[in-house]
């Protein structure tokens, strides 16, 4: 995790650093810099999401593979995929993609599901990077994910593990806007919404693969959402709440 991400990181987020936490900041072994990671995440600019116009939402949708499900008894993120959009539209060359190094074998089941190898994992970067350059291709955007708990729970454990502070973007579930149409309760796995709205199923299980495929939901649904009227989230979140 260098100097320069850190900067790059809080620079991409519009925050106003003094010369004189700069000079600190560069100043720093990457272990003492983490006081300051937790100092500047006040000074971050925060998007007015809730108001923002859905046809200008910035948004990254992403996905996690992992060696199981529960962080906190030590499985881990073993890779992370995201795709920007903006509205509707899907920026499929402004892509992220990377593995996060681990020294522990996978369990069989996972290495089978993810046709992620042992060998690759050992030679990935390690997690502090990978969670870095993450955060700098996120900037200040919204975040989307299908059953996103799973990756909130991972996103919380990995950023606080590794940086001792907290996981500070705000996750939106695709549930979000599928729930509009179809208030039926209980979740439906990836590939079913998909092939419901005709969205083809190409590398299930890739991290990469999986955020494509749901950036391709979340269009579908949110182009859904405009036709039905919905200007912003706000206006999506008030509707849902009626539900309740």
């Amino acid at each position: 995790m260098g100097m320069s991400d850190f900067i790059q990181f809080f620079r991409s987020k519009g925050s106003k650093l003094s010369s004189n936490v700069l000079a600190g900041f560069q100043g720093q072994q990457n272990a003492q810099s983490i006081s300051f990671l937790r100092q500047l995440e006040k000074e971050m600019r925060k998007n007015d999401d809730l108001t923002c116009p859905l046809d200008a939402l910035e948004a990254v949708v992403f996905d996690i593979e992992t060696t199981g499900f529960s962080p906190d008894k030590g499985d881990k993120v073993i890779s992370i995929g995201g795709v920007k959009m903006r509205g509707s539209e899907i920026l499929e060359t402004e892509t992220f993609y990377s593995l996060v190094r681990t020294t522990a074998p996978l369990p069989p089941e996972i290495a089978e599901l993810t046709k992620i190898s042992d060998d690759e994992l050992t030679r990935a970067p390690d997690g502090a990077d990978v969670l870095m350059k993450f955060f700098t291709f996120v900037s200040s955007s919204i975040l989307v994910a299908h059953h996103a708990r799973h990756e909130k729970t991972f996103m919380q454990n990995m950023t606080w593990s590794l940086t001792r502070t907290r996981f500070q973007h705000r996750i939106i579930d695709t549930s979000f806007l599928t729930r509009l149409f179809d208030p039926t309760p209980g979740s439906q796995a990836l590939e079913e919404l998909c092939a419901s709205c005709g969205i083809a199923i190409h590398n299930r299980h890739h991290a990469l693969g999986d955020a494509l495929m749901t950036a391709e939901l979340w269009s579908h649904y949110l182009k859904k959402a405009q036709k039905a009227g919905y200007q912003n989230l706000h206006e999506i979140y008030t509707h849902l709440a009626r539900l309740r």
